[in-house]
Protein backbone atom coordinates (compact mmCIF):
# COMPACT_ATOMS: atom_id res chain seq x y z
CA UNK A 1 0.00 0.00 0.00
CA UNK A 2 1.29 3.32 -0.89
CA UNK A 3 1.64 6.26 1.46
CA UNK A 4 -1.25 8.32 -0.93
CA UNK A 5 -3.80 5.16 -0.35
CA UNK A 6 -2.79 4.73 3.64
CA UNK A 7 -3.95 8.14 4.00
CA UNK A 8 -6.91 8.07 1.62
CA UNK A 9 -8.20 5.38 3.60
CA UNK A 10 -7.97 8.28 6.36
CA UNK A 11 -10.10 10.47 4.77
CA UNK A 12 -12.71 7.27 3.58
CA UNK A 13 -12.93 6.89 7.63
CA UNK A 14 -13.93 10.80 7.81
CA UNK A 15 -16.47 10.57 4.94
CA UNK A 16 -18.12 6.88 6.97
CA UNK A 17 -18.38 9.78 10.00
CA UNK A 18 -20.56 11.92 7.88
CA UNK A 19 -22.27 9.04 6.52
CA UNK A 20 -23.18 7.85 10.14
CA UNK A 21 -25.00 11.50 10.64
CA UNK A 22 -26.45 11.30 7.34
CA UNK A 23 -24.30 13.51 5.35
CA UNK A 24 -23.07 13.37 1.73
CA UNK A 25 -20.46 11.05 2.85
CA UNK A 26 -17.11 13.17 2.34
CA UNK A 27 -13.78 13.06 4.18
CA UNK A 28 -10.70 14.73 4.23
CA UNK A 29 -7.35 14.61 5.76
CA UNK A 30 -4.34 16.79 6.01
CA UNK A 31 -0.84 15.37 6.04
CA UNK A 32 2.22 17.55 7.61
CA UNK A 33 5.77 15.94 7.64
CA UNK A 34 4.33 12.08 7.19
CA UNK A 35 1.69 13.10 9.86
CA UNK A 36 -1.97 13.43 9.63
CA UNK A 37 -2.54 16.57 11.63
CA UNK A 38 -6.30 17.42 10.72
CA UNK A 39 -9.31 16.05 9.94
CA UNK A 40 -12.95 16.64 8.31
CA UNK A 41 -16.04 15.42 7.18
CA UNK A 42 -19.26 16.70 5.91
CA UNK A 43 -21.05 18.56 8.28
CA UNK A 44 -23.61 20.74 6.25
CA UNK A 45 -27.08 19.62 7.33
CA UNK A 46 -25.66 19.24 10.64
CA UNK A 47 -24.38 22.66 11.55
CA UNK A 48 -26.79 24.16 8.83
CA UNK A 49 -23.79 25.92 7.43
CA UNK A 50 -22.73 25.95 3.63
CA UNK A 51 -19.35 26.52 4.90
CA UNK A 52 -18.96 22.88 6.62
CA UNK A 53 -17.53 21.25 3.84
CA UNK A 54 -14.49 18.32 4.61
CA UNK A 55 -11.66 20.32 3.40
CA UNK A 56 -12.57 24.07 5.02
CA UNK A 57 -13.20 21.82 8.48
CA UNK A 58 -9.73 19.97 7.96
CA UNK A 59 -7.68 23.25 6.87
CA UNK A 60 -9.26 25.75 9.67
CA UNK A 61 -8.03 22.21 12.22
CA UNK A 62 -4.93 22.22 10.50
CA UNK A 63 -4.07 26.01 10.87
CA UNK A 64 -4.76 25.75 14.43
CA UNK A 65 -2.49 23.23 14.78
CA UNK A 66 0.81 24.61 12.89
CA UNK A 67 -0.59 28.28 14.26
CA UNK A 68 -0.47 29.82 10.33
CA UNK A 69 -2.97 30.34 7.94
CA UNK A 70 -0.39 29.35 5.77
CA UNK A 71 -0.38 25.11 5.05
CA UNK A 72 2.92 25.20 3.01
CA UNK A 73 4.56 21.44 3.51
CA UNK A 74 0.97 19.95 3.44
CA UNK A 75 -1.17 17.57 1.38
CA UNK A 76 -4.55 17.33 1.46
CA UNK A 77 -6.41 14.03 1.20
CA UNK A 78 -10.10 14.31 0.23
CA UNK A 79 -12.45 11.58 -1.15
CA UNK A 80 -13.87 13.68 -3.60
CA UNK A 81 -12.95 16.40 -6.11
CA UNK A 82 -12.74 20.04 -4.31
CA UNK A 83 -15.92 22.50 -5.04
CA UNK A 84 -15.30 26.27 -6.31
CA UNK A 85 -14.97 27.29 -2.64
CA UNK A 86 -13.29 24.33 -0.97
CA UNK A 87 -10.60 24.97 -4.25
CA UNK A 88 -10.04 28.41 -3.18
CA UNK A 89 -9.53 27.33 -0.17
CA UNK A 90 -6.66 25.04 -1.14
CA UNK A 91 -5.04 27.99 -3.25
CA UNK A 92 -5.81 30.82 -0.25
CA UNK A 93 -4.03 28.33 2.37
CA UNK A 94 -0.80 27.46 0.02
CA UNK A 95 -1.33 23.72 0.12
CA UNK A 96 1.21 22.11 -1.67
CA UNK A 97 -0.50 19.08 -2.87
CA UNK A 98 -3.92 17.53 -3.00
CA UNK A 99 -4.66 13.81 -3.25
CA UNK A 100 -8.46 13.15 -4.88
CA UNK A 101 -10.34 9.79 -4.46
CA UNK A 102 -12.80 10.67 -7.29
CA UNK A 103 -13.82 13.35 -9.85
CA UNK A 104 -17.21 15.14 -9.68
CA UNK A 105 -17.90 16.00 -13.04
CA UNK A 106 -21.15 18.26 -12.12
CA UNK A 107 -19.20 20.58 -9.57
CA UNK A 108 -15.46 19.53 -9.01
CA UNK A 109 -12.96 22.60 -9.49
CA UNK A 110 -9.86 20.74 -10.01
CA UNK A 111 -10.39 19.85 -12.96
CA UNK A 112 -13.59 18.71 -13.80
CA UNK A 113 -15.38 21.91 -14.44
CA UNK A 114 -12.41 23.95 -14.28
CA UNK A 115 -9.10 23.82 -12.37
CA UNK A 116 -8.73 26.47 -9.80
CA UNK A 117 -5.78 24.53 -8.41
CA UNK A 118 -3.68 24.71 -11.52
CA UNK A 119 -4.24 28.32 -13.01
CA UNK A 120 -1.18 30.23 -14.19
CA UNK A 121 -3.48 33.65 -13.18
CA UNK A 122 -2.87 32.81 -9.14
CA UNK A 123 -0.01 33.52 -7.36
CA UNK A 124 0.03 29.44 -5.65
CA UNK A 125 -0.39 26.42 -7.62
CA UNK A 126 -1.39 22.80 -6.44
CA UNK A 127 -0.15 19.48 -7.47
CA UNK A 128 -3.01 17.63 -8.39
CA UNK A 129 -2.88 13.61 -7.64
CA UNK A 130 -6.10 12.03 -8.55
CA UNK A 131 -8.07 8.68 -8.82
CA UNK A 132 -6.43 7.35 -5.01
CA UNK A 133 -8.64 4.77 -3.87
CA UNK A 134 -11.30 5.99 -6.77
CA UNK A 135 -13.51 3.18 -6.72
CA UNK A 136 -14.05 2.83 -2.79
CA UNK A 137 -14.24 7.18 -2.55
CA UNK A 138 -17.06 6.14 -5.63
CA UNK A 139 -18.68 3.57 -4.15
CA UNK A 140 -19.41 4.69 -0.78
CA UNK A 141 -21.00 8.25 -2.53
CA UNK A 142 -23.09 6.24 -5.41
CA UNK A 143 -24.23 4.00 -2.14
CA UNK A 144 -25.32 7.13 0.01
CA UNK A 145 -27.45 8.52 -3.06
CA UNK A 146 -28.94 5.40 -4.07
CA UNK A 147 -30.02 5.05 -0.59
CA UNK A 148 -31.55 8.37 -0.12
CA UNK A 149 -33.38 7.92 -3.09
CA UNK A 150 -34.85 5.12 -1.98
CA UNK A 151 -35.71 7.34 1.36
CA UNK A 152 -37.01 9.99 -0.67
CA UNK A 153 -39.55 7.48 -2.54
CA UNK A 154 -40.69 5.68 0.60
CA UNK A 155 -41.77 8.62 1.77
CA UNK A 156 -43.68 10.06 -1.43
CA UNK A 157 -46.03 6.54 -0.91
Amino acid sequence: MTADERYMKEALKQAKKAEEINEVPIGCVIVYEGKVIARGYNRRKIDKNTLSHAELIAIKKASKKLGDWRLEGCTMYVTLEPCQMCAGAIVQARIDRCVIGCMSPKSGCAGSIINLLDMDEFNHRVEITSGVLEEECSEILSGFFTDLRKQLKMQEQ
